[in-house]
């Protein structure tokens, strides 16, 4: 994925980079109103590049869980909302997701915003969330036991 996604605090979906300018920079909505406007960093800005999921092993990023996600799907939305599912479904959706996730520290809210956050990229036509350079160097990467 080329764009830098971000979450803002206190705001609603996600937003994509569009520029950068001293002290602030200038997002646009991914959803379909496609909003722009200028965010400071008091904003409290994160790139969903910074952010990832706890498994039981190693911490695994945000882009690959959504790249797991996708091929489980073939690309397409979940039929779940955020808003309805229940615990059982999002964990049932979480299996697909990323089957060794941490039980103890991923919580329903997590589980809720990552089913919300893969709608709204599928929707702003984002289908590809890991390049394969790096899907091939991740597999080939030995694993400590």
């Amino acid at each position: 994925m080329q764009d830098i996604i971000l979450s803002i605090a206190g705001r609603q979906g996600l937003y994509r980079l569009i520029s950068r300018g001293s002290g602030r920079i200038i997002v646009e909505a991914l959803d379909e109103t496609k909003k722009r406007f200028p965010a400071s960093p008091r904003d409290r800005i994160t790139s969903l590049n910074d952010v990832s999921m706890y498994t039981d092993a190693d911490d695994i990023p945000l882009m690959e869980v959504f790249q797991n996600i996708a091929n489980n799907l073939q690309g397409k939305p979940s039929a779940l909302s955020h808003k309805t599912a229940t615990a059982e479904e999002l964990k049932d959706f979480m299996q697909t997701a990323l089957p060794d996730y941490d039980r103890e520290r991923v919580h329903q809210s997590d589980m809720k915003k990552l089913l919300q956050w893969y709608n709204l990229l599928i929707a702003a036509g984002y289908t590809t969330f890991v390049e394969e350079e790096q899907a091939e160097s991740a597999e080939d990467t030995p694993t400590e036991a």
